[in-house]
This record gives C-alpha cells, structure tokens and sequence, in this order.
C-alpha cells in the first residue's frame, strides 16, 4: 500500500502523481490524513516522481481541519498541538517539495483546505457555487502571520487583508478575479486540466525551470517556518472564551 495509506489515494499518470485526499465526506484534516499526505509526497519525491497533483473532492476538495475531532480532544493541550503539528508539517511538504504540486479544487476549499491550495504552485479550480479562502476569525481563530503570507502573495496585502479580518469565502469566479485562483473549469475536469498545465511546465528545460522555481518559492517556505507560525501562541489562544463560543456555534451547526 503507498505511503499516504487508504486516506491518500495514490494515481500515477505518467511521470505525474495525483494524490487524492480520500477521508469522506469532506476530507476533514486530522493527524492521520495530514500524516497520510505527508508520507505520500515524501514517498513520490523519492520515486523521482517528477510532478504532482492534490485533488479531493467530490464538491469539497477539503473542510479544513477537523473541528470536531479537535473539540473532542478537551483540555488536552499536548494532542491539539501534535494534531495542530501535523497539519503545518503537511503544509511544509506541500511548500518544500522539490517538484512542482498543482491543486486540483474539485469543490469547496475553505481554512485548512485553503492553506493546502495556496502552498501549491498553481490552482485549478471547479467553476460553480463552491467557496475558497481563509474563513478563520468566523470561527474565532487567527490565521498566524505566515499563512496570512501565503494569502497576500497571490492576491496582494490589502485585500488579503480584508479576506483575512473578515473571514470571508469567495466563490470560484471572484476567487479567479482576485488571483486566489489560477483558473476555472467544470468540475469534472479538474484534475486533467491541472495534469495538463504540470505536463506542459515539466517540457521546460528541467533544472533551469526547477531553480527559477526554488528562487520564487522561497518566501512561501519561509513563511511557514516554525517561528511565523507561533504554533504555542495559537494553542493557548485556541481555549480563549470567545473562541471556545465561536466552536460551540460551529459546532451545533455541524451537529444539524
């Protein structure tokens, strides 16, 4: 079984792999599917995998990170960390990896999700009524200084700035208009169309186009460096009282 085990799917398309987040119904990130992901692009690179493509789906391609698992963990500060690690570990791979990763949006891509697309070089998304972006403050988080990087790198400081204070979702279309979004197609060709942009990038002169490549993302590894991401600062925060009421709302909205 690959790496990335039963919540990754692995799916090899010539010198291109799709790693399909597989935990239904909406690929919620815990430690196991952040894990999963994490082995699975380490597992590629050193196959000489030599591009890949992240798709999830159907119609979510991911929730974001999974509150109800969180919730449920209490007052265990030591295992909301760990879970919190995973996920920026997961991140970081997406961020660091050697060869080029294209997300595949075959649906909504909220918080978590929306964090996984950005550290991506390239974004495909489903046109439709389906919602990206870093919703954050509507659930009482703050999105720590480097994700909000990674945001004002691809649409600009101010209006990541207004994206971020008010937790807004944008549909596809406005995504696209904004630059959060590279481009739109049906969703039922999402993954092809991202295939297809990574076959025509890996035509380039190779390492010419790899270190080009290296020099532009190294700010989006930077931001994601433990110390812009303020992982103990986020945990304490995470038991703050207006938090902790923004996740018992969410909550019983989940719970409908």
């Amino acid at each position: 079984m690959p790496a990335g085990g039963h919540l990754v799917e692995c799916i090899d398309h010539g010198a291109v792999r799709e790693l399909r987040l597989a935990r239904p119904p909406v690929n919620a990130l815990d430690p196991q599917l952040c894990a999963g992901l994490s082995a699975a692009i380490a597992e590629a690179i050193a196959e000489g995998v030599q591009g890949l493509v992240l798709s999830g789906g159907p119609k979510v391609f991911s929730a974001g990170l999974d509150v109800p698992f969180l919730v449920s963990l209490g007052d265990d500060r030591a295992a909301l960390r760990a879970a919190w690690e995973a996920f920026f570990e997961a991140a970081r791979a997406l961020a660091q990896s050697p060869v080029p990763v294209v997300a595949a949006l075959g649906g909504h891509a909220p918080a978590g999700g929306c964090v996984l697309a950005l550290c991506c070089d390239y974004r495909v998304m489903a046109s439709g009524p389906f919602a990206i972006g870093l919703n954050e403050t509507q659930v009482g988080l703050v999105a720590p200084e480097g994700i909000q990087h990674l945001l004002a790198r691809v649409v600009g400081q101010h209006r990541a700035e207004r994206l971020l204070v008010a937790g807004d979702l944008v549909e596809s279309e406005r995504a696209l208009a904004l630059g959060l979004v590279d481009e739109l197609v049906e969703i039922e060709h999402v993954a092809v169309r991202a295939r297809v942009w990574l076959e025509q990038l890996l035509a380039l002169p190779r390492q010419p186009m790899l270190m080009t490549r290296r020099i532009a993302r190294a700010d989006l590894v930077a931001a994601l460096a433990p110390e812009r991401i303020g992982l103990q600062r986020f945990v304490d925060a995470w038991f703050a009282p207006d938090t902790q009421a923004a996740l018992r709302e969410l909550m019983a909205k989940l719970g409908k």
